[in-house]
């Protein structure tokens, strides 16, 4: 009788040690999801505003302070932009994960050194294992909204 109530015990015991290590291997894992855009943004960009002035070429981009840590849009086309969250899908609460456009349609985080492509939020380089989130847009000619 005492032999399975020990067995009955370890099989316990076993279990609660296996589920917290589990957490704990899953708690340090980063880059798990790309849901760093959870900030509610909608939007509408000018492009006969000075201000806009950068997205009146194919290729041109500006910031937006909007979003969790700001959007990057981009325009791809003539009726085609790209909208994507700042924050760095590596480690998004670090505060420095906040990516830059450097040159041409690259992006850079100097927080984890992941690089991303502007035209699609893409990875060109990790750690990250992620894309950028990208918000939904709509071009009518004149205005762009950007949205999620």
């Amino acid at each position: 009788m005492n032999s399975w109530h020990f067995n009955k015990h370890s099989f316990k015991y076993l279990f609660v040690l296996i589920t917290l290590s589990s957490f704990v291997v899953s708690s340090c894992k980063k880059d798990n999801t790309n849901d760093v855009a959870q900030n509610y943004v909608d939007f509408y960009l000018y492009l006969n505003e000075p201000s806009n002035i950068a997205l009146n070429a194919v290729g041109g981009w500006l910031y937006v302070n909007q979003g969790t840590k700001g959007i990057i849009v981009y325009r791809r086309a003539l009726n085609e932009f790209t909208a994507l969250e700042r924050n760095c899908t590596y480690d998004p609460t670090a505060s420095c994960a906040t990516v830059q456009v450097v040159s041409g349609i690259t992006a850079i985080d100097s927080c984890c050194t992941s690089r991303f492509s502007i035209y699609d939020g893409s990875i060109i380089n990790g750690p990250a294992t992620q894309p950028l989130y990208q918000y939904s847009t709509t071009f009518d000619g004149n205005a762009l909204r950007v949205y999620n």
